[in-house]
């Protein structure tokens, strides 16, 4: 049996099994007093990182703080709130963790706009990014009290197909802007902006959930061993196939790296969990490497991030040569400023990176002013955000909670990769945000709604089984 067994049990992982009675605890603690303790801490904490900024840029404390700081712990604490109603059982880590992140995310951006000499088209973006945050709760209450049970979602499985590739496929018939940098992935109208692919990638997940679920017998079975590896049968290569095929499909249309890399990767790693066949960890490789190299061969867009991540301090020759961005190279040059410890907070100069300090390269922000210790600490609560989704899909009771929980974990963890793996010159440069720490509204929402649906599966994992009722005595005669 493996770790994520998809076998159709109720059975509660606390309790025993004994013929047909399950014996559970009746007064298991929910542990939201605890979670209530660590969202004071998760306010506290971005609280004092905003009075830093302020000390080391003005020699005072921020003027807006006090009202920062009653903002946030009023958003965090209404979440709570519902949450004790709505989902008593829940995960007590993964809301204080997700404000964490979006709290020292919402300062960072602050502190840039503070600096003052990023390009002249620059705007101030914390206020816009509060804004959002707000919305992103909004959502994630929305989700707590809307959906009942996340079994539901089961039910619009082939609907969600048909929304997810709407929202993917929007973007192209949208006109580009300028400062789109080549990249069609935003739908722009008027001064509004959203990027449909951030909610796509919850969507997707439900639909692969649902679908894996009913299929993964047919895709388990092998019709031959090749070099240690059992084959997948010729028509059930069919789903990957397709999937591999939209993946390209949007990259070649909207130029987008990130998203081809985000959305086919989930669907390997899900079918991995769905059948425990490694061929079709295999399979997904080579053909994403093989899609990947001859969209590059044609796509001059994503041709310069190779060639940028192949040689990041190219641009900085005279003259450069065609087809490199400084980026990168000013990123890489961030992170070596700020060594072991940082520079502090306010007092670095990761404003020289430019227009995308605050979105796509905001680690390169971090890394400076917080040194290699404060982006382990980064990683480390990226990294419990993920353990904690896992663990969730350990618990699910329901094969499609498990596989629910493990894509969503999944998507989270493959989109931190991509990005922190594009500005540390780890794998070329994709373009996607960093989960609630980047400026960008449609992230930070959607993420928002993704830790929601992971609470509500693990609270039902969670929730202690009804004690069977006694058995009574037949009347007597």
């Amino acid at each position: 049996m493996s770790t994520f067994d998809l076998s159709n049990s109720d059975t509660d992982r606390r309790g025993a099994r004994r013929g047909n009675t399950t014996i559970t605890p009746q007064n298991a603690p929910n542990r939201r007093n605890t979670e209530l303790a660590m969202l004071g801490f998760a306010v506290v904490l971005p609280m004092f990182a905003y009075a830093n900024v302020g000390l080391a840029m003005d020699g005072s404390l921020p003027a807006g703080m006090l009202a920062y700081g009653l903002g946030m712990g009023a958003l965090a604490l209404v979440a709570h709130l519902l949450m004790r109603r709505f989902a008593p059982y829940a995960d007590p880590l993964l809301l204080p963790l997700a404000t964490l992140l979006n709290g020292l995310g919402l300062v960072m951006i602050w502190r840039l706009d503070k600096a003052g000499k990023l390009l002249a088209n620059n705007f101030p973006a914390a206020a816009n990014q509060l804004m959002w945050s707000g919305l992103g709760i909004a959502f994630f209450i929305g989700v707590m009290v809307l959906l009942k049970d996340h079994r539901i979602l089961q039910r619009y499985t082939y609907i969600s197909m048909a929304v997810a590739l709407v929202l993917l496929a929007a973007p192209a018939f949208f006109p580009a802007r300028a400062g789109d940098f080549g990249a069609k992935i935003w739908i722009h109208i008027g001064s509004f902006s959203i990027q449909p692919g951030e909610f796509a990638k919850i969507i997707l997940t439900v639909f692969f959930s649902g679908y894996l679920m009913v299929k993964r017998d047919a895709l388990a079975l092998a019709s031959r061993r090749f070099m240690g590896l059992y084959l997948p049968r010729g028509r059930d290569l069919g789903p990957i196939i397709v999937v591999w095929l939209l993946s390209i499909l949007i990259l070649v249309f909207e130029t987008d790296l990130g998203s081809s890399f985000l959305f086919f990767g989930l669907f390997v790693v899900m079918l991995y969990v769905a059948t425990e066949r490694t061929s079709w960890i295999v399979f997904g490789l080579v053909m994403s490497i093989g899609g990947a190299t001859v969209v590059a061969s044609v796509e001059s867009h994503v041709q310069t991030r190779i060639n940028s991540w192949l040689d990041p301090m190219a641009a900085f020759a005279d003259p450069p040569p065609p087809g490199t961005s400084e980026q990168i190279g000013q990123t890489l040059m961030a992170f070596g400023s700020g060594g072991v410890t940082g520079s502090g907070l306010g007092q670095g100069r990761s404003w020289l990176i430019q227009f995308a300090a605050k979105s796509d390269f905001i680690l390169g922000s971090f890394g400076e002013e917080l040194g290699l210790t404060g982006m382990m600490a980064v990683f480390l609560l990226y990294g419990l955000i993920v353990q904690r989704g896992l663990r969730t899909a350990v618990a699910a009771r329901d094969p499609f909670g498990k596989l629910l929980a493990v894509g969503l974990s999944s998507a989270f963890a493959l989109q931190v990769f991509v990005v922190a793996g594009g500005v540390t010159g780890l794998i070329p440069l994709t373009g996607m945000t960093m989960p609630f720490l980047a400026q960008g509204g449609s992230s930070v929402v959607a993420n928002w709604a993704l830790i929601a649906i992971l609470l509500k599966i693990s609270d039902s994992a969670r929730r202690p089984a009804a004690e069977p009722e006694p058995a009574t005595a037949p009347a007597s005669a």
